[in-house]
């Protein structure tokens, strides 16, 4: 019997998930699923994002079609980014898997100190 998860099968869908799935591009598309924002706005309100980050972040998020990136000709030119409707469609998983990472983080915190206990124990 041939296996239903190939390799090849699963490197679309890790590629993918760990794009969307690290923290800044969960945040971004948190913030972005409120209104469009401009870049500074984005740098000031994720806390510990630095410039260089933040601008990776948005250009993968962009080259995978998830965000839109408008410059508009002002002096000195603004630049906006907002959600696609794929990445609108996102923001019901990520905001799901934020609450449910929040409701669970108590129990997640008792598992990870029972664990670390008992593999103490045993050296």
């Amino acid at each position: 019997m041939k296996p239903r998860h190939t390799q090849a099968s699963c490197t679309p869908v890790r590629e993918i998930l760990s794009r969307v799935g690290d923290k800044w591009s969960i945040l971004v598309i948190m913030l972005l699923s409120e209104r469009p924002w401009r870049f500074n706005e984005l740098k000031r309100s994720v806390e510990g994002l630095s410039q260089r980050m933040l601008t990776l972040t948005l250009r993968n998020l962009e080259r995978d079609g998830l965000v839109t990136r408008t410059v508009y000709p002002t002096v000195p030119p603004s630049v906006e980014y907002a959600l696609t409707a794929m990445g609108r469609s996102l923001t019901g998983p990520v905001i799901a898997l934020g609450r449910w990472a929040q409701a669970n983080s108590p129990r997640i915190d008792e598992a990870r100190q029972g664990f670390d206990a008992a593999a103490r124990r045993k050296r």
